[in-house]
């Protein structure tokens, strides 16, 4: 893959401030023009499933998104809110240079780290650290073209940690079942795959919940479904409960418990903020600035049709 060959975009008189046209001309290792790539894309979307090598860069295992503009740079660690923290760039990180293809960054927290930077195609490119053998993939949006869906779906595992409590708040058809009886859950970073869930009174406060049992959660993906996956709790007593899994917004989620035939809604309670925020709505949350980071994850994929 040759080093970075940066399209030239400009601004043409006959067309509105926010169009841009392509130009045929390619520009080679130039400073400015790396810069105004880089900051031509108000989101840069961390595939982080794609990364390579070994090592790693907290900052970038911790973020779902980063935004490169004016010597800034912004990054998204919550996917609750994402879309309304900072306008949509979420919160100050750092500040960032470019230097011929090269992208330097100094994270507030993290310190310094430099990127040659590969463009993969118009809105992708790779970043690869210099100091170590490690690359990221990185797909360029516009806030108004951000596909939250795909961040959703692709990163389930933390969107259902980023609440202290998943409160059950609905439940309709279906036949009777054991889970009926579970009116609270939590996901935790532990491993990526720890659940705990609750029997105590609906409204209960989140701070003297009594987690009543424990287990690991395994999350696959549906054949043909790109908005649902497969939820499977495997209890440490030895029950299991599967259930259709599907996002109805960045608070509520749907369990479709495929055994009894029941829909269970359950609310998000207690958001947990990653990475201090100067938002004001950050007193209401729990701020952690530690203790999660992203990993790759390997998900099976099931048929719907056998789905019991």
């Amino acid at each position: 893959m040759k080093r970075i060959k940066l399209l030239f975009l400009f601004i043409t008189a006959s067309v509105t401030l926010t169009s841009c046209i392509v130009q045929n001309e390619i520009i080679d290792d130039d400073a400015f023009s790396l810069n105004e790539y880089v900051s031509s894309y108000d989101l840069w979307y961390i595939d982080y499933h794609r990364t390579t090598g070994t090592g790693d860069i907290p900052f970038l295992s911790k973020a779902f998104t980063v935004s490169f503009l004016n010597g800034r740079m912004y990054a998204n660690n919550n996917i609750v809110d994402i879309g309304k923290t900072g306008n949509g760039l979420g919160v100050i990180v750092g500040n960032y240079n470019t230097r011929g293809t090269i992208l330097e960054t100094y994270h507030k927290l993290d310190g310094n780290y430099n990127f040659d930077v590969v463009q993969l195609s118009n809105n992708e490119i790779r970043i690869d650290d210099l100091s170590q053998n490690l690359s990221y993939y990185l797909i360029g949006y516009q806030r108004n073209n951000f596909d939250y869906d795909k961040l959703f779906y692709e990163n389930i595992e933390y969107f259902l940690q980023e609440y202290v409590a998943w409160e059950r708040t609905d439940a309709t058809g279906g036949t009777p079942n054991a889970f009926d009886d579970e009116h609270f859950l939590q996901f935790t970073p532990e491993n990526d795959v720890t659940f705990y869930s609750s029997h105590d009174t609906f409204g209960t406060d989140i701070d003297i919940i009594k987690w009543d049992y424990v287990g690991g959660y395994e999350v696959a993906n549906i054949t043909g479904y790109d908005d649902l996956k497969l939820l499977t709790l495997n209890y440490d007593g030895g029950d299991t409960e599967r259930f259709e899994l599907s996002v109805i917004n960045d608070e509520t989620v749907k369990l479709f418990h495929l055994s009894s035939k029941t829909m269970y809604t359950f609310s998000g309670r207690g958001f947990v903020q990653y990475l201090k925020s100067e938002n004001k709505s950050a007193a209401k949350s729990i701020v952690r600035n530690n203790g999660r980071k992203r990993t790759k994850i390997q998900r099976k994929t099931v048929d719907r049709k056998y789905l019991k």
